[in-house]
Formats: C-alpha cells, structure tokens, sequence
C-alpha cells in the first residue's frame, strides 16, 4: 500500500497543477473573445477585397502587373504560421504536419523549395531539420496590419524578381474555440475569378490609370490576406489553448478523486492494522 505522506504531497500537487490549468484556460478564454472579434471584423473587409481583385483581374491582361503572372511552379515559398508558446493541444503540430506533407508532395516536382517561418515553434521545428529561413518571424500574440504587411512585402518581392514562381501559407482556420482547419493555401500568384458561361466581362474606365490602380490595390490584398491569415491563427491558437486547459482541469479533478479514494483506504489500512496490533497484544497479556 502506498505511503500516506506521499499520498498527500501527490495529492497537493494536482491541485496545485489544476489551479493554473484553470487559471490559464480563463485567460485563454479571455484572450480568444478579442482575437474572434478581430477574426470576425476582418473577413468581411479581406473576402470584399478578394471579389474585388478577382473581378478585376479576369479583366485585365496577366501582363500588366508581375504578381497576376502564372509561371511554372519551379521554385516554391511555403510560409508557415504557429505561435510562440505550447500549451495549446495539438494546434502546433498539426500545421508542421500539414507543412511536411505539402513539402513532401511538392519536392516530387519541384526544383527548389524554401520556407519561412511565423512564430517560435515553427521556427524551431525546421531549425531542428536543418531548414534554412528567407523570413523569420516572431508572433507576440497579438497582430497588427504592419507585422503582415512586415511579412508579406518581402515574399511578394522574391515574386516579382523570379526567385520563386508561387507562394503558399500554412495556417490554422478559426472556426470555434473547439474546431480549426488545416489550410494551405496559395497566396502568389492571384487566382483570377472564373466567368460563368453566359457571363460577359465588364469593360471598367480607371482613374487614373488601369497600372496605377493594379500596382496599389494588388499589394494591398496580400497584406489584407496575411493580416486576416493571423488573425485567424491567433483566435484559433487561444482557442486550442482554452480547449486543453479545460481537459487537463478536468483530468486534474479526476485524478484528484481517485487519490483521494486511494489515500481513504491507505488510511483505513492503516487503522485496522493498528487495532490488529492492540488486540493481538491485549490476547497476549491475557
């Protein structure tokens, strides 16, 4: 049977596991409500300005801007997002997960593939295989329009000089605090927006001028992109984070009652044995 004074300090422990198991799951709880606000406030902004550009582009020759130019996809980026800090179930390593088997597909037909890295845990992962970053980027947290756009006009310059002919991005789609996707999804080129059948194109007069236009708007929907790519990260890692902090509080307070229950017998063990002594002792003398 196990000792008694062990029992307890086991005991003391979880509980002391639990309170900051639980205290982190409010904390969590407290930081996805404002990161699902943001998520929230974002996507109708980022999926106007993708009608926008895709109804644009279909209309204007691939030719006028680099970034709308198909190239063979010879030489790939792969950035992917996760966050700094663990503690948040499985969310980190499902994005490497789904990184290594886009690189394992794409290394089949595909010269070159480099990587960039959002966030500790990305980057320690690869540093680890050897990987060596184009861009490397810490994530605090939190995000601003200035930290994408920070991100993204590096990747879009290694575009338009032809170091690499596409660009994808490895992220986690929020969806609740109990359900993220998985995505990768390419960023470069822009996919134009396809025409129904017995759609006609609309011939559009641009102020000032069409190149003008394209060379303002187009770098501006892949910073609204990478911005709402981590925003939805963030919502999705508070998420996680919440979700598994809860089930260790839970697993906390299940391993506390059967302790509890173990230390009672031990206890009581205990006692019986020493009420055996005493009457056998009593037998004894008499």
């Amino acid at each position: 049977m196990a000792n008694l004074k062990d029992i307890r300090k086991r005991i003391s422990s979880v509980k002391s596991t639990q309170q900051i198991t639980k205290a982190m799951k409010m904390v969590a709880a407290s930081k996805l409500k404002k990161a699902q606000d943001g998520v929230v406030q974002a996507r109708p902004y980022a999926s106007k300005m993708s009608d926008v550009l895709a109804s644009l582009a279909v209309r204007v020759k691939p030719g006028k801007h680099p970034l709308l130019q198909r190239r063979d996809e010879k030489k790939i980026e792969l950035l992917v997002i996760t966050s700094d800090r663990g503690l948040c179930g499985g969310f980190n390593t499902n994005v490497t997960k789904a990184a290594d088997n886009f690189l394992r597909e794409k290394k089949e037909g595909c010269e070159e593939v480099v990587m960039s890295v959002v966030g500790r845990k990305a980057r320690d992962y690869y540093r680890r295989r050897n990987w060596e970053f184009k861009t490397e980027e810490l994530n605090p947290g939190s995000t601003s329009f200035s930290q994408a756009e920070a991100i993204a006009r590096p990747v879009i310059d290694r575009y338009v000089e032809g170091e690499i002919d596409a660009v994808y991005v490895a992220y986690t789609e929020f969806k609740s605090a109990m359900t993220q996707n998985i995505v990768v999804k390419r960023l470069l080129p822009l996919e134009p927006k396809t025409l129904a059948e017995d759609e006609v194109p609309v011939e559009y007069l641009y102020e000032p001028s069409e190149d003008a236009l394209l060379a303002d708007i187009i770098p501006r929907y892949i910073y609204t992109q990478m911005f709402s790519m981590l925003l939805e990260s963030i919502a999705s890692e508070h998420g996680s984070r919440m979700t598994a902090m809860d089930s260790a509080t839970n697993n906390a307070t299940e391993m506390t009652a059967k302790l509890t229950l173990l230390y009672n017998r031990a206890r009581q063990a205990a006692i019986t044995t020493e009420l055996m002594e005493i009457v056998s002792g009593a037998e004894a003398l008499n």
